[in-house]
């Protein structure tokens, strides 16, 4: 069994199965690393948009931590929504007293119908306590806005929101690109040095639920793998557009994006 790759989620819980937990374990699986979940968070949601919310205890997320990390100690991990500050603060004592390595911190904020899944008062625990654990983070342009307090709409201010979120912390800064107008869907990788740049064509697809919580997920199977982070940014990258190439025509609202789509 030590030859298992293990990759473990700590995030919210989509019970219609587009994105968090249930995403995460989806891309896990088809990336051929076996897949863990803590759930952090409660949703009601399908592909309409999120009704309700629900707190999980920050007591009972680190119970569950504890349970996992103390038998299955993962290759990487991934935190999505985490919702609260007691939850951050109990994710990131954990993640330390274990040293659980190649962790990859998408900090989810916002759904894409706009409900707030990120409590205000939470922001700055994220900040002081979880992003500088992080191997990788991966904000989109929106998420990198509230971190940074500056507006970024372009590919140069991508790159300024980079250098300053790497000043609170992560070793990596992946700014998503997903939200700028544009031909391109190009997202900015910063290393504390150089800058890379990964580009895709722009997909005009409708079903793209999930997209972020299958790209975090599929850099920490990556990672898991012993990938470099330029690669497993770049390999994420490519999955996540076969991902949404391949969006699943399901549901009334915004479908879902498909990780186990079998060109992946």
């Amino acid at each position: 069994m030590s030859a298992v790759r293990k990759a473990l989620t700590v995030a919210g819980s989509d019970p219609s199965g587009g994105a968090g937990i249930q995403a995460d374990l989806k891309t896990f699986s088809s990336l051929r690393v076996y897949g863990m979940a803590v759930v952090a968070a409660l949703t009601a949601q399908n592909t309409l948009g999120v009704s309700d919310l629900a707190e999980v205890s920050p007591a009972f997320v680190g119970a569950q931590l504890d349970a996992v990390l103390i038998d299955l100690p993962p290759d990487s991990a991934k935190t999505g929504m985490l919702m609260t500050a007691g939850v951050i603060d109990i994710v990131s004592q954990k993640l330390k007293q274990y040293a659980v390595p190649n962790l990859v911190v998408d900090p989810v904020m916002a759904s894409k119908s706009g409900v707030p899944l990120l409590n205000r008062d939470a922001v700055g625990v994220f900040r002081r306590a979880l992003l500088p654990l992080a191997l990788i983070i991966t904000p989109n342009t929106d998420e990198a806005t509230i971190l940074t307090g500056r507006e970024v709409r372009t590919i140069e201010d991508m790159e300024e929101a980079a250098l300053h979120i790497h000043g609170m912390g992560a070793r990596y800064v992946l700014i998503k690109g997903g939200h700028i107008a544009s031909d391109q869907a190009t997202d900015v990788l910063f290393d504390g040095k150089d800058f890379f740049h990964f580009d895709a064509a722009r997909l005009g697809a409708r079903d793209t639920h999930g997209t972020g919580c299958v790209l975090s997920a599929a850099i920490a199977a990556n990672l898991a793998t012993s990938k470099t982070v330029p690669e497993a940014v770049r390999l994420g990258k490519d999955f996540v557009t076969n991902a949404i190439k391949n969006g699943l025509r399901i549901g009334s609202g915004v479908g879902p994006c498909d990780p186990l789509s079998l060109e992946n």
